[in-house]
């Protein structure tokens, strides 16, 4: 159990500021916070953020190079040349893949898509890869959701008489690749509005502007393709605000009526046909289930079932990504409980935990390193190793970005790439112990003591006479919910345990009952089991909660579901 430091988010609105938003606009006081809190100050923003229109969604010709990339894509298509889509093997990627090669597939294009082999190629463009596309004879090669770092890769494309196109979203190195385009919102020269896009959303822009300049409907573009762009969105944990705002908005009322075999054939096997679909759904039943393919296999599978025409065959391959799943599920629990021990040896003694092993798989280390950087609230790098080369994956936290700690030891590194908070690299074995010594050097000059408390931020109070179904209807015109539009965190002081027991297999979960102000709640927590040999009925404790509707035989009640508890 961590001690978290609770953080109020409207103590830092003046109470004026809330007045004139909830007088001006007839709302609770409450809701005028969570407003506040997300940066909505004015009838304008406040317009866009509940109406989530298409007006809202900014012109693809804005992206630095995008005139370019239409122009040469549609010479490639006039004259028949090869178009070869090259991506990425996690959700993002994949999505990215499967929107771009059907929408060419539509204009007559003749394209293929290629996805390197997470184990034998690693992330991004490689001399092989480029060598087996000019030698199909491929004369353009598109990027999805890579190739911003690859400038080497790119000149020796040129030699072969292959012109590249770069489309990605990851963090700019200060050398661009020097192709026919390169379009990423991110660039240092970038004259996008928003910067945030995921790399199935600069792939979207990208169709739409060819449908703009084609002549094709927009809209009906935008429409189409919304549901596959929706879940690349939401599995890459790009924050929901801006135009990602209205594609998953759009995208989610999509998803409940596609026309996709791919997303039908999930929704099924997941068992969420009937569940209420929203991005929470998305992020924990459909993108693990894409992720298991190129995690433990080839991203072929994925891609392959979104262009699947055959709605029975969809079925088998989605049912085949669910078995993969759950293998992902138990080879993880394996290395997390590996990792463990490991972290147990040193757990106060470094900063940045680096760990490596020859076994680990190197397609779930990201995921482990993502729970242990949770579970202690430190950076996290794990190594899968062999006898000649070793691949790593990051996690972070706020107060040390990722990738410049990578750059600042590039020099031991033979690759790496990606965000502040989540990185990818490669490092010969033997580099291994300078690389651990220079990023905790690294990290000790940012990450001071205040930096490794974890922080829970909490909008506001909620009156317990609002602590109700109606007010947990009231939020979900909020969604939709992610990184950058939270799902509203309330807190209740001062409440009293009536009852306390475990929930599940090995009482793994919390199930609290709370009484306030001659009130009663139902609260869980799951995962928070621990929590129970600390609370007594008639004690009472603050909680940190979301509301929740829970369904249970066609009845609706209200659950208040635990973010944190202290005495």
């Amino acid at each position: 159990m961590q001690n978290k430091i609770w953080e109020y988010r409207d103590e830092k609105l003046s109470k004026e500021q809330i007045n004139i938003l909830s007088e001006t606009f007839n709302l609770p006081y409450e809701m005028a916070v969570l407003l506040l809190n997300r940066g909505i100050f004015g009838e304008q923003e406040l317009a866009g953020f509940m109406k989530k229109g298409l007006d809202n969604v900014h012109n693809p010709f804005l992206l630095n190079d995008m005139d370019l990339a239409c122009d040469r894509i549609i010479t490639a298509i006039n004259q028949k040349e090869k178009i070869t889509v090259y991506g990425d093997y996690d959700v993002d990627g994949i999505t990215s893949t499967a929107v771009l090669t059907d929408f060419l597939e539509s204009l007559g294009a003749d394209v293929d898509y290629y996805i390197p082999n997470r184990f034998k190629e690693g992330y991004g463009l490689n001399a092989i890869a480029i060598n087996k596309i000019a030698k199909n004879r491929a004369g353009l090669l598109i990027t999805v959701d890579c190739g911003i770092t690859s400038v080497g890769e790119v000149e020796l494309a040129k030699t072969l008489k292959l012109d590249v196109i770069i489309t990605d979203h990851h963090t700019c190195k200060d050398e661009l690749p020097k192709a026919i385009a390169v379009i990423n919102p991110k660039r240092k020269d970038s004259t996008y509005p928003f910067c945030e896009l995921a790399g199935v959303g600069v792939v979207f822009k990208l169709i739409l502007a060819l449908a703009k300049n084609m002549g094709i409907s927009t809209k009906d573009t935008f429409l189409k393709y919304v549901d596959l762009v929706t879940i690349g969105t939401i599995a890459d944990v790009v924050p929901l605000v801006d135009e990602n705002r209205v594609i998953v908005d759009k995208g989610i009322t999509a998803i409940e009526n596609t026309n996709n075999n791919g997303i039908k054939a999930l929704l099924e096997v997941s068992g969420t046909n009937n569940r209420e679909k929203n991005a929470m759904l998305v992020a924990f039943s459909i993108a693990p289930r894409l992720n298991a393919a190129g995690r433990m296999e080839n991203a072929k599978i994925s891609v392959e079932l979104f262009k699947e025409k055959d709605y029975g065959k969809a079925v088998e391959t989605a049912t085949y990504l669910d078995s993969l799943n759950r293998n992902r599920q138990q080879t993880e629990q394996k290395i997390l409980e590996e990792a463990l021990e490991e972290v147990s040896k040193f757990q106060n003694e470094q900063l940045v935990y680096v760990l490596n092993h020859k076994d680990w798989h190197e397609g779930i280390i990201g995921i482990v390193a993502s729970k242990l950087c949770e579970k202690f609230y430190r950076p996290c790098i794990l190594l899968s190793e062999s006898e000649n080369k070793c691949k790593g994956s990051g996690r972070s936290i706020d107060g040390l970005n990722l990738f410049d700690a990578l750059s600042n030891c590039e020099d031991v590194l033979t690759a790496f790439g990606g965000h502040s908070l989540a990185a990818g690299l490669s490092i010969l074995p033997e580099n291994i112990p300078i690389f651990r010594e220079r990023i905790n050097k690294y990290a000790k000059q940012l990450l001071t003591e205040d930096k490794l408390i974890p922080k829970l931020y909490i909008d506001c109070k909620l009156n317990p006479k609002n602590i109700t179904i109606e007010w947990a209807e009231a939020m979900k015109r909020l969604e939709p919910f992610g990184a950058g539009n939270e799902i509203p965190v309330f807190a209740l002081s001062d409440a009293e345990i009536i009852s306390a027991s475990g929930l599940g297999e090995e009482a793994k979960h919390l199930r609290i009952k709370l009484q306030k102000d001659g009130m009663t709640f139902n609260a869980v927590g799951f995962g928070m089991g621990e929590f129970l040999k600390e609370l007594k009925s008639g004690e009472k404790i603050d909680i940190a909660y979301n509301l929740n509707i829970n369904t249970y035989q066609g009845k609706d009640n209200l659950q208040l579901l635990i973010k944190d508890i202290k005495k």
